[in-house]
């Protein structure tokens, strides 16, 4: 019978003692309000150059008014993004909206409930609709989206050939009223934005959808209804693009089934992964897409001043949109963090399979050269 005398090195404790705290790295969040920061800050010089006033009251009007109609669609993208999922269908919903709204409404103030009841459950229902789709019968959200938002294109270029329906001037107020250069639908959109943080960060069901969008299966294993969220996210999302479409009836006056054409789906899509939110779920957050919906209707506000092309603003758009959404996927694969890992791991780890330093049973451990001999010596027969 042999006994070993095992010695551990004091090396490891030591590099635990000196190695100072980690600093602790900036979130997607943060680095889209600095990038926000930086935008604002060059589009304030851009336009001072030119003799103007980036930050007038018409320019602040501008850019919070495109702000609160694209907010809208892109906080609804967020829940169906996070949840690994798509929504193509969110512009054919605020068109049909806003015409259910107003010909609902038919200029009658007493009948301004029963139109907002009637497009938020229409969109209600398209959202319902694409839910089910997905999570029953299968079929990837991107198709399963698109082909419910051209059978709606159908309807809607067959029914109604230019503008239709009537606003109450008591209505249009949502549309164009403001508390200085704050319209009262930035407001609105706050209130969402609010509704929708709480119930991502503060509701089981918010917690679900993380959880659909980070692995589907291991959600489906822990017991969660992983049907009932996706279904939940795209109610929602057409919720949302039936408050949109409210917005647009109430400044238009009138409703338009023109309105698909304005680029919601693509745009709101930009916004929520220019916020940071991954396109394939489980990360993200409604604070990141206000931001990035704010650096879209920056960009728009300087271009329309500096009265740049709509083509070569389309061209800086997408070019900043790309490389966004590469500095986002360069940090989720940082080579510099990836290795500092595997340090850690190599020093946690012995040779031989232990951990710790701790000698597997049975065999004899010399962590350090200089006991290596005298442990040789103390063992016995």
């Amino acid at each position: 019978m042999s006994t070993a005398v095992s010695t551990a090195s004091p090396s490891t404790g030591s590099a635990k003692s000196t190695s100072g705290p980690r600093r602790r790295r900036l979130g997607s969040t943060g680095i889209v309000y600095l990038a926000l920061v930086g935008i604002l800050v060059i589009s304030a010089g851009l336009v001072a150059a030119q003799g103007g006033n980036f930050f007038s009251q018409g320019n602040l009007f501008y850019l919070l008014s495109q702000t609160s109609l694209l907010g809208f669609v892109a906080i609804g993208q967020t829940f169906v993004i996070l949840c690994k999922s798509l929504d193509l269908s969110v512009g054919y919903v605020v068109a049909w909206s806003s015409l259910v709204a107003a010909t609902t409404m038919a200029g009658d103030p007493s009948r301004i409930w029963l139109g907002v009841v009637a497009a938020l459950a229409v969109a209600a229902g398209v959202g319902l609709v694409n839910g089910l789709v997905i999570s029953k019968l299968r079929v990837n959200s991107f198709i399963a989206t698109l082909g419910v938002g051209l059978i709606i294109k159908g309807y809607l270029d067959t029914q109604y050939k230019g503008p239709s329906g009537e606003i109450p001037k008591a209505f249009q107020s949502f549309g164009y009223t403001r508390i200085g250069p704050v319209p009262i639908s930035v407001i609105v959109l706050a209130v969402v934005m609010v509704l929708g943080v709480v119930l991502l960060t503060r509701t089981r069901p918010g917690y679900h959808m993380f959880a659909v969008g980070g692995n589907i299966d291991v959600a489906r294993l822990s017991g969660i209804r992983t049907d009932r969220s996706i279904i939940l996210a795209h109610v929602l999302c057409s919720l949302c693009a039936g408050v949109a479409g409210l917005l647009i009836a109430a400044r238009f006056g009138t409703g338009n089934a023109l309105v698909y054409t304005y680029g919601y789906d693509l745009n709101s899509i930009a916004a929520v992964v220019l916020g940071g939110t991954l396109l394939m779920g489980g990360r993200g957050s409604i604070m990141g897409t206000i931001a990035g919906v704010l650096i879209l209707a920056s960009l728009d506000t300087v271009f329309n001043v500096l009265d740049v092309s709509p083509f070569f603003k389309d061209v800086l758009r997408g070019a900043i949109i790309i490389a966004a959404v590469a500095m986002y996927a360069r940090r989720q694969i940082d080579p510099a963090s990836s290795r500092a890992r595997f340090r850690a791991l190599a020093q946690s780890v012995r040779p031989g399979g232990a951990r710790g330093g701790q000698a597997p049973p049975g065999s004899t451990s010399t962590s350090a050269p200089s006991t290596s001999t005298s442990s040789g010596k103390e063992a016995t027969r």
